[in-house]
């Protein structure tokens, strides 16, 4: 029953019709991962049809220049899972792994719609947030939860497709793209070299970078289907169908489950450029790692800092530091509490941000302290008095003439240097803002 109800959750996700009548049928083939000779399957008259998918990708890899793209569903169906092929080359031999035979199975069908590995990665990285988002599934690629099969032909505009191959279980987004790109280069060759392209399985070598054949499919197989004798059809109720005298927990209703769906990806990045005013391709980034988005609300509710400053915290120094150390969100040894802590003391220009940022390089060993404790420590606090500040503002613009006759002669931009300089001498205790008000001031008297 789980089963069914994720299915029609993913179906009305994904736009599609539901199907109140589904029907199962038995689709016969012999392979060593097929221990029962046939798969459970819904090739007559599948749980879902005729839905859409629209996802997003970036133009020339620029994240402020990106288009939506629409990517029609053709169908949902339940069915099972086959075993596992385990292929030991050095011992030319093959395991067959049967733990997840007869496993229910959710295969989401798409029309050929996408051109490139680009477009097909950005299509199944949307489809995945939507399943890890509904609960249908964790769906995480590596653990076999999420796989996909390639089909992919070339043709010139205007004529037929051509001949199909199908690239079978690619477990990663990165090597789908990969795969895909691969196989229509080695398709465009192969025909202008004059030669033909069979209609075959293959898998991709991501060692290699390559596709290679499994399998022919030439002269087609007959899988010889015919309905499930073992299985009814499966019957769906509407809020209109379901009888009165039935029991409501032991039928699937599909208006009960479209009222509870939750908010989908795409709502989500508009609530938070909405609601934070922060950029479309920054809440791309929130939702596409797992846990970030969370993490960022939390800080936001705890700091005094505006989300336009704290996203640049959360993704310049936060995100690159995960996954430089391969680390998700949720281990990360910065909790909101202690990052919103931090950004409070810079906000409220106790410190510098370059202080803010040592503080940060200390958190991230996670000995326990708190921001507060780290600055004492290190004398990161920055300096209140003022005429300690202008004294060392003084000594700076008199022990360099040169760079002050540079500024009066009307080259502003030397001024960082003295800035810089400013801030040496303090060990970035001072804060630039007062440190320019204050040398602009000097140099103009």
């Amino acid at each position: 029953m789980r089963c069914v109800e994720a299915a029609v959750m993913t179906g009305l996700a994904l736009n599609c019709s539901i199907n109140k009548k589904s029907l199962f049928d038995r689709k016969h083939y012999f392979y060593a991962d097929l221990p029962a000779g046939y798969q459970i399957t819904q090739q007559r008259v599948p749980i879902a049809v005729n839905g859409s998918l629209s996802y997003s990708l970036c133009i020339d890899n620029k994240m402020s220049q990106m288009v939506t793209k629409t990517v029609r569903i053709k169908q949902i169906q339940l069915e099972q899972d086959s075993g596992k092929s385990l292929h030991d080359d050095t011992r030319s031999q093959t395991l067959v792994d049967l733990n997840r035979a007869g496993v229910g199975l959710m295969e989401v069908v798409m029309e050929p719609d996408m051109c490139c590995g680009e477009e097909a990665a950005a299509a199944v990285r949307e489809l995945q947030l939507i399943l890890q988002t509904l609960g249908s599934s964790q769906a995480v690629m590596a653990e076999g939860q999420l796989r996909v099969d390639a089909n992919v032909s070339v043709h010139h505009p205007g004529e037929p497709y051509g001949v199909r191959t199908e690239v079978k279980n690619i477990n990663s987004i990165r090597f789908l793209a990969k795969a895909i790109d691969y196989e229509i280069q080695r398709q465009i060759e192969e025909l202008e070299n004059g030669g033909t392209i069979l209609n075959e399985t293959r898998a991709f070598d991501s060692k290699l970078g390559c596709t290679v054949p499994m399998r022919d499919k030439e002269g087609k197989q007959d899988y010889r289907f015919m309905p499930e004798p073992n299985l009814p059809p499966l019957i769906l109720y509407d809020a209109k169908s379901l009888p009165a005298n039935m029991n409501h927990q032991q039928v699937i209703n599909i208006d009960w489950i479209h009222e509870r769906l939750p908010d989908l990806p795409s709502v989500k990045r508009k609530k938070l450029v909405e609601q934070y005013g922060i950029l479309p391709e920054h809440s791309f980034t929130l939702l596409n790692e797992d846990g970030l988005a969370e993490f960022f609300e939390s800080v936001v509710k705890q700091t005094q800092m505006k989300p336009k400053k704290v996203i640049g915290w959360i993704l310049k120094d936060l995100l690159s530091y995960l996954k430089q150390h391969s680390l998700t969100v949720k281990e990360s040894p910065v909790s909101s509490f202690l990052l919103a802590d931090l950004l409070n003391l810079l906000e409220k220009k106790e410190i510098s941000s370059t202080a803010a940022k040592q503080v940060l390089a200390e958190l991230w060993k996670g000995k326990g302290k708190t921001p507060l404790e780290i600055v004492k420590e290190q004398k990161l606090e920055l300096l209140q008095d003022q005429k300690e500040l202008e004294q060392i503002c003084q000594a700076v613009i008199d022990g360099h003439k040169n760079e002050v006759m540079a500024i009066k002669a009307g080259n502003p931009k030397v001024l960082n240097k003295l800035i810089g300089l400013v801030q040496k001498k303090t060990e970035g205790r001072s804060n630039p803002v007062l440190v320019k008000q204050l040398l602009e001031k000097k140099l103009s008297g």
